[in-house]
C-alpha cells in the first residue's frame, strides 16, 4: 500500500496539526528561495595554497638586453663608462652596465664590440656581420 492511499481522508496525511504545513515555509521558500538552495559564495573554510613556491635564492633572472636597444642607448653607456667609441665601432661592457645576457632582436647599423656573460646565437651572428665581435665573459 503506498503512503498516499494509506492517509486518504486523514485531513492531515500525516503532518501533524492542520496548520503546521500550510505555507511554503515548510518546505524553504518558493523557488530558489530560502538558505539551502543559495549558492555558496565565500567558503568559511581557510583557502589552503596548493603547489611549491621556489625560494627566492634558488631563482635567478638574467638580465636580457636586444640589440635595437642597445644601440638606441649607446650614447647613455657611453655617458655611464660602460662603453666607448674606438675607431670605427664601439666597445661596450653589458656587464658594468648591468646586463648579462643580448638577444638578438633588431638590426645592426655600427660595428660593436660587445663584451658579456652570455649571448643568443642570431645576437652573435648578427654582431660578426657588421664586423663586430662577441666576447664572453666569465
Amino acid at each position: 500500500m503506498s503512503k498516499k492511499k494509506k492517509y486518504r481522508g486523514s485531513g492531515t496525511h500525516g503532518g501533524g496539526s492542520k496548520k503546521k504545513r500550510r505555507g511554503a515555509g515548510s518546505r524553504g521558500g518558493r523557488g530558489r528561495g530560502g538558505r539551502k538552495h543559495r549558492k555558496i559564495k565565500y567558503s568559511r573554510e581557510k583557502k589552503r595554497r596548493k603547489g611549491f613556491k621556489r625560494p627566492q635564492a634558488v631563482i635567478k633572472t638574467a638580465d636580457e638586453i636586444n640589440i635595437k636597444n642597445l644601440e638606441e642607448r649607446l650614447d647613455e653607456f657611453i655617458e655611464s663608462g660602460a662603453a666607448e667609441k674606438n675607431g670605427d665601432g664601439f666597445v661596450v661592457d653589458l656587464q658594468k652596465a648591468g646586463y648579462d645576457k643580448l638577444l638578438g632582436s633588431g638590426n645592426v647599423t655600427k660595428t660593436l664590440e660587445v663584451k658579456a656573460k652570455d649571448f643568443s646565437e642570431k645576437a652573435r651572428e648578427k654582431l660578426e656581420e657588421t664586423g663586430g665581435s662577441a666576447i664572453e665573459l666569465s
